[in-house]
């Protein structure tokens, strides 16, 4: 969450930002060129992002590598048996004579 000069705050993906610059504002480019001019330190934006980032990389621990205890599925796949194909058993007794 960041701070505009005007006071509102806002959020924006950290994953889009290119590059921050100290002119002295601090200047947020993304990556499609748009910028930000915010209030806060370019300290903070990293700080920022940085606790984002860790935060997600805790939450993958918690995650448990049974995904389907996650995303149980309604029904069980089932795959047809397999069979012969008429004539094939046929074509398949000539070749061998």
């Amino acid at each position: 969450m960041l701070t505009r000069l005007s006071g509102t705050q806002f959020v924006l993906n950290s994953d889009l930002i290119e590059r921050i610059d100290a002119t002295p504002d601090t200047v947020i480019t993304l990556t499609d060129g748009t910028k930000y001019v915010v209030a806060d330190s370019m300290t903070q934006v990293v700080a920022a992002v940085r606790g984002f980032r860790s935060e997600i990389v805790a939450l993958s621990a918690m995650v448990p590598p049974d995904l389907e205890q996650l995303f149980p599925t309604p029904h069980t796949a089932h795959l047809a048996p397999v069979t012969s194909l008429p004539g094939r058993e046929a074509a398949a007794e000539r070749r061998e004579s």
